[in-house]
């Protein structure tokens, strides 16, 4: 496969286009990250990237928590205006159609509209360029019930979530396997051993 050589750049693909929240019940602002993920398994921590310009940096760097909002592919248009538009001219919750509810674990509010909240505790603030790295504790994840089957397992593909990938939203598509599922070994065919029975009966 040939391939082209492109200048280093911030290209990693496809990433989760998340809301978060952060501020108060008083000042509370919305706003759209990619540069997301996790980063410890043990104990839980995540992080956002954030631009110092940006109008909610200053009110996480002060209150020290935020909420990661997982946000279903039917909010795609709120998340791109959220993304695009800042909250020092207006409440974005209003503008986009959203939601401010309480947190449990954190000031800072949840949006009721996503089905999935990751509350989280600032733990560092890292300088790296054109955006800070905030570190934090997972405090708490909240779940909408919807997405529980019977056994307590989260079925996070009845969420929809969306997929952000070189300027582009995607919702996530078709199911290809399970973690592990190479190794494993491959499930009896039913259709063939419906056919041996139908077999044998004849033959009887």
């Amino acid at each position: 496969m040939a391939k082209t050589e492109l200048n280093p750049g911030a290209l990693l693909s496809p990433l989760p286009a998340v809301l978060v929240s952060c501020g108060s019940a008083e000042e509370h602002n919305v706003f759209t990250v990619a540069w997301t993920g996790i980063l410890c398994s043990h104990p839980p921590k995540t992080y956002v990237s954030i631009r110092p310009e940006r109008h909610s940096h200053g009110m996480i760097s002060r209150a020290r928590e935020f909420v990661i909002n997982i946000p279903p592919a039917a909010l795609a248009r709120a998340v791109d205006l959220c993304g695009v538009k800042s909250g020092r001219d207006g409440d974005k919750f209003a503008l986009a159609g959203l939601t401010a509810e309480e947190s449990r674990r954190v000031s800072a509010p949840s949006v009721a509209e996503c089905p999935i909240s990751i509350e989280c505790r600032v733990t560092d603030i890292v300088p790296l360029g054109s955006h800070d790295m905030f570190m934090a504790d997972i405090a708490a994840v909240c779940v909408d019930e919807a997405l529980m089957d019977k056994n307590g397992k989260l079925e996070i593909e009845r969420c929809s979530p969306l997929a952000y990938a070189h300027g582009t939203y995607y919702r996530l598509g078709e199911a290809l396997g399970t973690f592990g599922f190479s190794v494993r070994k491959k499930p009896p065919q039913v259709g063939g051993g419906r056919r041996s029975v139908r077999k044998n009966q004849r033959k009887r």
